[in-house]
């Protein structure tokens, strides 16, 4: 850990001055901490808090994390464990009718596949805001006891046509006179399951003039008569996220509260709510501050979770962890890296302002990390057989080739030869057009790690399709012997030996869209009607091919990641892959195919 010194910043951060300015003024250097979140009273008898900064990760556990996720924890995670803080884990398990177990499991797997830990040397901080709902409560009475809440009667209607436009003031609630006595007698029978869900619900006495909408007296108590996955039926009054978020903030001593730009409007709203709360005397202060900055726009994707669902329920994608969606778990089985995201996240930086990234920012994150970590092999993708007719038919031996040719360090590894190979079928043409260095009748060229060929011809089917090349080897040609120096060839090709090829269904994963905003208007679309962004779907997004490939992958275990030679960097399919027989999908390819052919990908 760091102390308040931080590193050289790589991009811009603007909360990086934010922390910095805070540290070495002290701000929030006064505050205590006992172990574990809890009210003013309680932090106070604490000690000294160990953690100089605190922020939080707080996902509802209603779905899949996606790539914009990634952003926020990389960054809050990431300014804690720089500034000598702990970053906690929250679940902000609010609305009971839309949360789940699975969830939680998932987004902690994915917290943790990313490099994250909430762990601290003063303990675990992992919470849920469900434990706070006794104190959100204690709160709600504390605030309608000092005249700051009222429990409204109105209809739903009633409250949406009375809270006014952005020109024009709203209306004071018919109910926002009542005592103090009623309102709280009110509000404990709806917390008894007196009332019906819609009939009551808690405001916040603020100001039903206020220019900022979200402080004409919002609503922070509703009835939701629905059972919580880790509650059950103890509550039936549950509260609204904006009323929540502030106060776990302030129980768990989070310094810096980190929200995207939609949340800056609600900040008023934050500080309002804590600060009534700490005049209760049930907080302590220094008090959370909320910082925004813009969330993640990317191209190619749909960030959307209602569109996410309507791809995964609709049976356009194989699931929330298809490694076509830009869903955590999809990343992650496609074989994209928690160093690619960390990277793309420092590349990226972090501001006020929105912007559309390229989706190829982030595949080259993703190309320069698997780059430096993924071991070569060969594959032959679209496998044609070759035939070495001077070479006896129960000829085997090894040649060598690089595990890494960056990294020496890692050795070399064994490839058997034999009389027949695979070969990629665009490395062999009849007629070779100007350039063309590979093999057609009469020319050599070099087996990669192996020998010097000279074609001499193909066999073709009735159909006329070439069902097999012809070559003649160079015996004294072979790879690091003295005399593989003799033979000057343009050409260099890529195989693996016919008779111990792995044979495998590989899948080539691209882009899910088609198009850089799926959904977006185009030229020509009619005014105020919504494109259909199904119908920028790539067809071309995934391709299952029968490959040959290098006998060593068939030991791959799942989540093994390797740059096939040629084609791209490919990894063993965590939920597919069975010992002894992996299935490959491809991360990405060499290089962006996109930049010079958009919509097709690359095979």
């Amino acid at each position: 850990m760091a102390d308040s010194a931080a590193p050289e910043a790589k991009t811009s951060n603007f909360l990086r001055h934010i922390v910095e300015a805070d540290l070495a003024a002290g701000t929030h250097a006064s505050r205590r901490w006992c172990g574990h979140p809890g009210a003013g009273p309680e932090q106070q008898a604490g000690a000294p808090d160990p953690a100089k900064i605190r922020t939080r990760f707080p996902p509802e556990p209603n779905g899949y994390l996606h790539f914009g996720h990634a952003k926020s924890i990389l960054l809050n995670f990431g300014l804690a464990k720089d500034y000598g803080g702990v970053c906690h884990l929250r679940f902000d398990d609010t609305n009971p009718e839309k949360e789940d177990q699975e969830y939680v499991d998932a987004i902690i797997d994915a917290v943790h596949w990313l490099g994250c830990s909430w762990s601290h040397e003063a303990g675990e901080n992992l919470y849920h805001a469900s434990d706070y709902f006794g104190f959100m409560i204690q709160a709600a009475e504390a605030l309608i006891g000092a005249g700051h809440a009222y429990v409204d009667s109105q209809t739903a209607e009633a409250m949406r046509t009375n809270r006014g436009t952005l020109t024009e003031r709203g209306k004071d609630s018919p109910y926002r006179t009542r005592s103090a006595e009623e309102n709280l007698d009110l509000f404990r029978r709806m917390q008894s399951g007196e009332f019906a869900d819609g009939s009551h619900v808690l405001r916040a006495r603020i100001d039903m003039a206020a220019p900022n909408m979200n402080l004409r007296d919002p609503v922070i108590y509703r009835i939701r008569k629905a059972s919580h996955h880790r509650t059950g039926d103890r509550y039936c009054v549950y509260p609204m996220y904006t009323y929540a978020h502030p106060i776990e903030d302030a129980l768990e001593n989070i310094t810096h509260s980190i929200c995207t730009l939609e949340f800056e409007d609600q900040r008023p709203f934050y500080d309002w709510i804590l600060e009534r709360i700490a005049d209760c005397g049930l907080l302590a202060r220094p008090l959370p501050r909320q910082y925004e900055f813009s969330r993640l726009n990317l191209t190619y994707v749909v960030l959307s979770k209602r569109r996410l669902i309507q791809l995964v329920e609709e049976k356009h994608v194989d699931g929330w962890d298809d490694p076509r969606m830009p869903t955590l778990v999809g990343a992650r089985r496609r074989g994209f890296t928690p160093e690619g995201f960390q990277l793309f996240a420092e590349r990226i930086g972090v501001t006020k302002s929105d912007s559309l990234i390229d989706m190829s920012v982030l595949e080259d994150c993703m190309r320069e990390t698997l780059n430096e970590s993924a071991p070569r092999r060969i594959a032959v993708l679209d496998p044609v057989k070759l035939i070495l007719d001077n070479v006896p038919e129960d000829h085997e031996e090894l040649c060598e080739a690089p595990n890494h040719p960056q990294q020496p360090a890692l050795g070399k590894r064994p490839i058997p030869f034999s009389r027949e190979l695979w070969i990629e079928r665009e490395d062999f043409v009849e007629t070779p057009p100007k350039g063309y260095f590979r093999l057609f009748p009469g020319n050599l060229v070099r087996l990669r790690y192996g020998f010097v060929v000279k074609c001499s011809g193909c066999d073709k089917d009735a159909a006329g399709n070439i069902v097999a090349v012809h070559a003649e080897l160079m015996p004294d040609s072979k790879s690091g012997t003295p005399g593989s120096d003799s033979y000057k060839v343009k050409g260099n090709i890529h195989w693996v030996s016919a008779r111990h090829a792995y044979p495998c269904d590989v899948r080539l994963y691209d882009r899910l869209f088609a198009v850089p905003a799926p959904g977006a208007r185009r030229e020509g679309d009619a005014e105020g009607i919504e494109r259909d962004f199904l119908a920028d779907l790539n067809p071309n997004s995934k391709q299952i091919i029968a490959a040959q490939l290098e006998p060593s992958l068939k030991d791959a275990a799942p989540e093994d990641r390797f740059q096939f030679e040629r084609h791209g960097y490919f990894v063993a399919d965590r939920k597919d892959s069975r010992p002894g027989a992996p299935v490959f999908n491809r991360a990405v390819t060499l290089r962006d195919s996109w930049a010079a052919n958009p919509g097709k990908g690359k095979k």
